[in-house]
């Protein structure tokens, strides 16, 4: 990407302050959308070696890059009503359009997730293509200090690989992220320039992230999947359910995560769309001599069935069960209860829940209340989505909420 010379220190020692209309930190989905469009004289700065790091490796390589049912209800944020209008501004169908224009092909997936047909590398490289056209400066490598609100704006040291310089903009936007992902370089960079600024920051937790049991219990059956109904609080997700060596996982626990607290129990419905007991009952006249265990084992991975013998009594021939036996069972198939040691933590996950307080927050603009001129957007924000597509969707739109207000008012 074409960039102007930087001005570095001289021998004086002393500065010579270059001005940008704009400064982003944070090269991710939600910087990347603002640096493109919000016109004037933009620097983009990030401390990885290479932009939009966590598109490149989203969706397994294919960039889950929006879903085709976002509304402000998939989303967690302590006031509900407080993404409505970045998300109705710029849509799904706002970026999909964008994509379109840059002749990516995509393809649906369950539940409306929309994901590129070749690489993710081709959202990358359209946002890339979007900020060479804007003239946009990239510095990787490259990291802000010493923020300070000035008469006119923001003043800050921009230290690069080969040189330290002092740097005014007239808007700071903060895009650097959470802590979710840290081998990313994930930080929480964003919550200390928030509260060197006076901004309350929500207690941050890792979100989207597999269940963890301390008893490895799960381990003789890791790698086996089920559909399932988990519930978590008063929340409840229908999609798969992974078994592993650690603990639990698969989209339902992800989405269930979200909103688990700890030290509470979740319910697992692995019979969410099978009438269990009416097919067992048809079996017993037919297969009653037959272990019971094999008769389950038609309906539930064998792996599973064997592990649920370790939980529920399954012993006898199939025509030893009682319908209320069936029934027994049954309902403790559909309402398994359970308390989690823990999540994976941030190592694992896929966002981080909390972050900026939307209070300090314009919804319309993403600016802050009490420091004009300054933005936070993405991840940063305590605004979280379902999995699926669902957080990018929030990258674009609040990045788009920002980088319009600029340009219209510059």
């Amino acid at each position: 990407m074409p960039t102007r010379p930087l001005t570095t220190l001289p021998a004086s020692g002393k500065a010579r302050s270059m001005h940008y209309d704009t400064v982003i930190l944070g090269a991710g989905a939600a910087g990347m959308m603002c640096a493109a469009h919000a016109g004037g004289r933009v620097l983009l700065v990030d401390h990885a070696k290479a932009p939009g790091e966590k598109i490149r490796i989203s969706g397994g390589g294919r960039c889950n890059f929006t879903n085709m049912h976002c509304t402000a209800d998939a989303f967690i944020c302590a006031n509900p009503h407080f993404p409505k209008s970045a998300l109705a501004k710029y849509t799904q169908w706002d970026f999909i359009e964008l994509v379109d224009a840059h002749g990516i092909a995509w393809h649906e997936k369950t539940l409306g997730q929309l994901f590129c047909d070749t690489s993710a590398k081709e959202i990358v490289a359209m946002l890339r293509g979007l900020m060479d056209k804007a003239r946009v400066e990239l510095r990787l490598q490259s990291s802000l200090a010493d923020i300070a609100k000035s008469d006119n704006g923001f003043t800050m040291m921009l230290t690069t690989p080969d040189a330290s310089t002092q740097i005014t903009a007239t808007h700071l936007v903060i895009a650097s992220g959470g802590k979710s992902i840290p081998k990313m370089g994930a930080t929480g960079r964003a919550y200390e320039i928030a509260e060197s600024f006076g901004i309350p920051v929500t207690p941050t937790r890792a979100g989207l992230v597999p269940f963890t049991f301390t008893d490895a219990r799960f381990a003789p059956i890791s790698g086996t999947a089920v559909p399932a109904r988990v519930t978590a609080g008063d929340t409840t997700f229908d999609e798969a359910l992974l078994f592993t060596h650690r603990g639990l996982s698969g989209p339902a626990i992800l989405q269930a995560s979200s909103y688990w607290e700890e030290g509470t129990e979740i319910r697992l419905n692995i019979l969410p769309a099978n009438d269990l007991l009416e097919k067992l009952r048809d079996q017993r006249q037919t297969y009653g001599r037959r272990n019971f265990t094999t008769e389950l084992a038609k309906h539930l991975p064998s792996r599973l069935v064997d592990h649920l013998a370790t939980q529920f009594d399954l012993t006898g021939n199939l025509a030893d069960w009682s319908d209320a036996r069936l029934q027994t069972l049954c309902d403790s198939l559909s309402n398994w209860q359970m308390t989690p040691s823990g999540t994976e933590g941030y190592r694992t996950a896929e966002v981080t829940l909390g972050g900026i307080d939307t209070d300090a927050l314009s919804s319309k603009t993403m600016e802050t209340k009490t420091t004009p001129g300054l933005f936070f957007i993405g991840e940063a924000v305590d605004v979280t989505g379902w999995l699926g597509g669902y957080n990018f969707q929030w990258a674009w739109s609040s990045g788009m909420a920002v980088a319009r207000h600029i340009a219209q008012h510059s």
